[in-house]
């Protein structure tokens, strides 16, 4: 796509966060049969590059660009959101978000290169969990800052990922709760 069809589809705004301020074209890594480019302005750019600049307020823009028919601007506000996993917002957003199987396979695909190089979370009995996955919890657990217990045998469904591999998170009686994985087992 040239750069001038580019900003005729963004309307001469960020596809990321709107701004209208010095945009570029930003190329995703390869895609089967999608555009792989999309217009994003420095701000966004200097943020995807350097991930120890990042805003985490600038990125709550991903609450509308996730929305976005173009499916680049899906899978970068996609990889955005997974990399603000710690923020609740974000998982939120995550948790609406909905993509085309091949579009999330896309998203997935740097997801899970930038992620080689972790240890990965594992569940009481050694099995591998993923964000997504469906955990059950083995022993009643008291939540700090509630009043209710994490009962034995409770289902947390589409857990996700945190920076530390012995913790999960996930939604308990409409809550959201970071679980150890020592007291959990992949169902």
């Amino acid at each position: 796509m040239t750069e001038n069809e580019l900003l005729s589809r963004c309307g001469g705004k960020c596809e990321l966060c709107g701004s209208e301020l010095e945009l570029s074209i930003y190329d995703l890594p390869a895609s089967d049969g999608y555009e792989n480019e999309i217009m994003i302005c420095e701000t966004c750019s200097g943020q995807i590059a350097v991930a120890d600049t990042m805003d985490m307020n600038h990125w709550r823009c991903l609450n509308d660009s996730m929305w976005s028919p173009v499916p680049a601007v899906q899978v970068m506000s996609y990889r955005m959101l997974k990399r603000l996993n710690g923020e609740g917002w974000a998982q939120d957003l995550l948790d609406m978000l909905y993509l085309e199987d091949d579009v999330k396979a896309w998203g997935d695909a740097e997801v899970a290169a930038a992620g080689d190089d972790t240890t990965p979370t594992l569940d009481s009995n050694g099995a591998v969990i993923n964000a997504g996955d469906t955990v059950v919890i083995i022993k009643d657990l008291n939540v700090k800052g509630t009043s209710f217990v994490a009962k034995r045998g409770t289902a947390v469904r589409n857990i996700a990922l945190t920076n530390n591999p012995e913790h999960i998170e996930g939604r308990v009686n409409g809550t959201r709760i970071v679980i150890l994985t020592c007291f959990v087992k992949k169902s």
